[in-house]
């Protein structure tokens, strides 16, 4: 068996590797680059994707989680609550725009944000909030409809976080427009990252955000182009923020085949699922499997298991040639860059507590069943290390 790797973007490459090819050679004969035909098209298919009115493609997803903020309204001084159990960038974009970042925990079973602890600090200290950032984190969405009833209560913007996420649906039991829609779709605006290990990724760097806002739109349309409608007639201040017109065009070609992958990824979560329920006794060692709330489908742009002794098992995995990752050993209230916030260790015990236990493993829809067999054969016989068979 060849070694396991964490993500094998070669052999997706190389499945579509014709068509690509053609696509890249299409542009550069083109010469059109920046902002060519192929990133309207793209737009355009992805606003239909995710059941948006409108797609404004930008640099990265971090700077579609700016341009929407800004487009929402988020100034200097606003809060913003988010979840300390994500990624920086999704706090960067709160602080680069001067406004004030306010954490509440996570619910321990989901990952996500806990829609109970906003409605706690919104009751408590909402005034000064402006907006909810809710991450969908690990490829599962967050639970919007209680998020989008306090929203809507506290008249409050709603920007998803969508980076991991991208084909997650959502199946609310409030509103109509939140009953099978995907992420994205729901709140004012919804930001995606095409990173090249992401779901959908290009091969370099590119964002997207969508709305079905008209006013959202028009504003992110001019905050990525150095905040003008018409070419050198500037109407506010804006950022050079714009998708290669070759990254849209690669990305037209894998978009085509999203839900198909994004099945990929189920079947071998589910496959993980049923080999670790085979092997262990789960709670007696301590392994917890990602759950899947009933109201959501998941992407499983990773496999995140809760294990007691993670990094002496991650050690071992190494050991023994496979790969893990941990998102995200120090929750953000802990880190240095935002000790100016105030937040001590104890302040979010669920996220401190995952941040201790997560450990994510090789998913893609490229991995074999054999690769998960192994993975989880070596994953026993780390914690019953004495006469283990080996599972099919």
């Amino acid at each position: 068996m060849q070694p396991i790797q964490f993500l094998d973007l070669k052999s997706q490459y190389n499945s579509i590797k014709p068509e690509v090819n053609d696509a890249i050679q299409s542009v550069l004969e083109s010469c059109k680059f920046i902002m060519g035909g192929e990133v309207k098209e793209f737009e355009r298919e992805i606003a239909a994707y995710c059941g948006a009115k409108h797609a404004i493609s930008c640099a990265s997803g971090t700077d579609a989680l700016l341009l929407s903020l800004l487009a929402c309204g988020i100034k200097e001084k606003d809060t913003v609550i988010t979840t300390p159990f994500t990624f920086i960038a999704t706090t960067e974009a709160i602080s680069k725009i001067g406004a004030k970042i306010v954490f509440v925990d996570i619910d321990e079973s989901t990952f996500n944000i806990d829609p109970e602890k906003i409605r706690e600090y919104l009751e408590k200290s909402g005034k000064s909030v402006k907006a909810i950032l809710p991450v969908h984190l690990y490829g599962q969405p967050a639970d919007m409809d209680p998020i989008m009833d306090l929203a809507k209560k506290y008249n409050l913007r709603v920007i998803e976080d969508c980076a991991q996420a991208i084909g997650a649906t959502y199946r609310g039991a409030g509103a109509q427009e939140r009953r099978n829609a995907r992420v994205g779709s729901i709140g004012d605006a919804g930001c995606f990252s095409f990173f090249p290990s992401k779901n959908l990724g290009c091969y370099g760097d590119g964002g997207m955000l969508v709305t079905n806002d008209d006013e959202i739109a028009k504003k992110a349309g001019m905050l990525r182009v150095h905040g003008c409608r018409k070419k050198y007639y500037h109407e506010i201040d804006g950022y050079n923020s714009r998708l290669d017109t070759i990254q849209a065009a690669i990305l037209r070609v894998k978009l085509k085949r999203l839900d198909r992958w994004n099945s990929g990824r189920r079947r071998k979560m589910l496959y993980y699922n049923e080999l670790f329920q085979k092997s262990l006794k789960l709670e007696t060692y301590g392994l917890k499997l990602p759950l899947e709330a009933p109201c959501t489908s998941h992407v499983a742009y990773a496999y995140t298991i809760r294990v007691k002794r993670r990094d002496e098992l991650q050690a071992y995995l190494k050991e023994q040639g496979i790969p893990s990752m941990i998102y995200y050993p120090v929750p953000l209230h802990l880190q240095d860059v935002y000790k100016n916030l105030g937040y001590k260790k104890g302040d979010f015990p669920v996220s401190e507590k995952l941040s201790g236990e997560v450990l994510s493993l090789p998913i893609y829809p490229e991995l074999t069943g054999e690769e998960q067999e192994c993975i989880v054969n070596t994953i026993t016989n780390f914690y019953l290390p004495v006469n283990v068979g080996t599972i099919r």
